[in-house]
Parts: structure tokens; C-alpha cells; sequence
């Protein structure tokens, strides 16, 4: 599985789009595809939740056509029940990716997410369990490690690369920094040279200029942008642009932004009807609408709409 990415883009480096709770739902993983994205992956579905057939966690396992290589992001901490959803639902997507990153106190208390960092035995046993099982490759997104001073991610890599793993994702800031404060490159560069299977940079890519510098400081085989595609599903396309030619693309117009704004509620209607498609949709409105003069005040009216044609009015207005 070393040349999966390689096999899979022909040598191109992959841009992926990462997974983010509330946020990568199936209509933004579609747009960030249709722009550019190489690599999509699901918000990230609790292994226990589906164990015990909890009813949300369908939705966020749905994946569309237009996604290129999409896989599903599972978190927990039993290895028994890891690998059986694992497997349970490995022919959705295309890959199945294991959470060790996510920051947020009510997963981390339960020893889930970036808290398996300082489990390193644990991991081993979930890793392992589940490569044993499954016949669709099986990735990790790591973080630099748990406290600020932290710097597990190597130790972490080598165990993953020994247990099965096919490709590994590091987030280069700690649990600690959330996503605050610089990406320490240089920690994701170690996990490039301790492991052999391929390496996915994440953390602190804006722009073509930022992506560069990823590529450079650490020798990864791809790039996951995160944060910076919230309200862009362009940035994909721009950073491309600027990996073929060194030229930054402009960035889209007011009139463009507004058409994707209205084509996204669209498609978050057309998923979970009217009212709950505008709910989700105020995050993204805002997000896309950042700034913007004035968009403090339209962040607020945002808030307060419940009808698509509200949202039409405003953004003519």
C-alpha cells in the first residue's frame, strides 16, 4: 500500500479536503470535489454510535458521485468494536479513516480522538483489529501530540505503518493548540522520515504560497486543507493553479459568492428539507460571507431567517 497515492493521482499531489464536524457535510464535500478537492472524507461517526444503531449516524455517512476518493472517518476506542463497524461499512466509501486528532473535551474525556496520542499500546490494538478486517485501505489523522510540549506523532506514525495502516494524515499543532498558533512543520517532516507509506501535511494551509511551504519543509506525498476551505470551496482550484504555474488566482467575486451561497442551501434542502437545510445553512452563510463590509450585521440576520427565499432577499438586498 506505499504507492496507494501515487497509484491512485498518477504523481500528482493530492489535495484533500478535511474532515471537519459540522462543517463537511455531503453538499460542501460535493461543491470542495467539483472545485478541485482530490480527497473528501465524511465528518467524523462515532464506532459506539453505530454499534448501537443510533439513527444520525446515517446522514453522515452518505457520500455522493461526485466525490473522487471519499472515505468514511470513524472514532472510538475499542478495538473490537472499531474494527466491526469498520468493516460494516467499509463498502460505503473508499477508504476508512481512523480519528486520533479531534480536540473537542467531550470526546477526549471519553479517551477518544487526539487523546488515543498518549495510548500508544491502544492504538496499536485498534489499528491492528481493524487492518485485519478490512479490504479497503485504512488511514489515520494524528495530530503533533496531546500537551503543547508534546511530540508523539513519530511514535505514533511507526505503530500505524507496523499495524496496517496505508496512509497517515498529521495535523502539525498539538490537542492543546486546538487549531490555534503555528503548524510545526518540522514535526511533520519526522513522520515522513520515520515512516515509509505516504504522508498527508495538515495545519496552517491559506493559500498556494502556504501550500508550497508544506511541501517544501516536510517532503509530504499530499496536502489537507481544513479551516481556510470553511466558506471556499474555490481554495482548492486556486492552490492548484499556484502548484502548476507559481500564479495566484483571483479570488471569487462577490456575485460568485453569492450564487454558491444560494446553490448550497439548495442542496442542504434538498437533503433535509427547508427548515432544517436554512438551519444548517446559517454556519456556512457566514462562513462564505466573511470579510465582507458589513458582515458582522448580516451574520446576524443570517441568524435569524428560517425560509430560503429570507436568504434570497438578503443577499439581494
Amino acid at each position: 500500500m506505499a504507492g496507494i497515492l501515487r497509484d491512485r493521482f498518477g504523481g500528482k499531489i493530492p489535495l484533500a479536503l478535511g474532515p471537519m464536524a459540522g462543517v463537511t457535510d455531503l453538499p460542501f464535500r460535493f461543491l470542495c470535489s467539483e472545485h478541485g478537492a482530490d480527497m473528501t472524507c465524511s465528518e467524523m461517526v462515532s464506532a459506539k454510535a453505530l454499534f448501537y444503531k443510533n439513527k444520525n449516524t446515517e446522514e453522515l455517512m452518505q457520500i455522493s458521485e461526485g466525490e473522487h476518493f471519499a472515505g468514511i472517518q470513524l472514532f472510538g476506542n475499542d478495538p473490537g468494536i472499531m474494527a466491526e463497524m469498520a468493516l460494516a461499512i467499509e463498502d460505503r466509501c473508499e477508504y476508512i479513516d481512523v480519528n486520533m486528532g479531534c480536540p473537542v473535551q467531550k470526546v477526549v474525556k471519553n479517551g477518544e480522538g487526539s487523546a488515543l496520542m498518549r495510548e500508544p499500546k491502544l492504538v496499536e490494538q485498534i489499528l491492528k483489529r481493524m487492518s485485519s478486517v478490512l479490504h479497503k485501505p485504512l488511514s489515520v489523522k494524528i495530530r503533533k501530540g496531546f500537551y503543547r510540549e508534546d511530540r508523539q506523532a513519530p511514535e505514533i506514525a511507526r505503530i500505524a505503518e507496523a499495524s496496517g495502516v496505508s496512509f497517515i494524515t498529521v495535523h502539525g499543532r498539538t490537542r492543546e493548540q486546538f487549531f490555534q498558533g503555528e503548524t510545526d512543520l518540522s514535526v511533520i517532516r519526522e513522520v515522513k522520515e520515520a515512516v515509509k507509506i505516504p504522508v498527508i501535511g495538515n495545519g496552517g494551509i491559506r493559500d498556494g504560497a502556504s501550500a508550497v511551504r508544506m511541501l517544501h519543509e516536510t517532503g509530504c506525498d499530499g496536502l489537507m486543507i481544513g479551516q481556510a476551505a470553511m466558506g471556499d470551496p474555490w481554495i482548492f482550484e486556486r492552490v492548484r493553479h499556484y502548484l502548476e504555474t507559481g500564479e495566484e488566482l483571483p479570488a471569487p467575486s462577490p456575485e460568485e459568492i453569492y450564487a454558491m451561497i444560494l446553490r448550497h442551501a439548495r442542496m442542504l434542502i434538498e437533503e433535509n428539507g427547508e427548515h432544517m437545510g436554512i438551519l444548517k445553512m446559517r454556519s456556512h452563510a457566514s462562513w462564505y460571507l466573511t470579510g465582507f463590509p458589513n458582515a458582522s450585521k448580516m451574520r446576524a440576520e443570517i441568524n435569524r431567517i428560517t425560509r430560503y427565499e429570507e436568504l434570497t432577499e438578503l443577499l439581494r438586498r
